[in-house]
């Protein structure tokens, strides 16, 4: 699955893929914030860990594992 993450003040979002399911990775950004931790840390599917610090936070986007396909159309004339 695919997660976003979008740091204030920094143009780049980060991007993680993790084996985690939606449900894990919203559990463990709300406990983070709610519990005010310093950081946010989350593992890659390559056992990477990212750690962001809580406060600078600008959204976490939580995608799907369903892979886009690209097709390609007839164009009539």
């Amino acid at each position: 699955m695919e997660v976003r993450i979008g740091v204030q003040n920094v143009a780049r979002e980060i991007v993680v893929e993790t084996n985690a399911s939606v449900e894990e990775v919203e559990k463990t950004v709300a406990e983070a914030i709610e519990a005010s931790k310093p950081l946010l840390t989350l593992t890659d599917r390559r056992d990477k860990k990212i750690v962001v610090p809580t406060a600078s936070l600008g959204y976490v986007e939580i995608g799907s594992d369903t892979k886009q396909t690209v097709g390609f159309a007839a164009v009539a004339d």
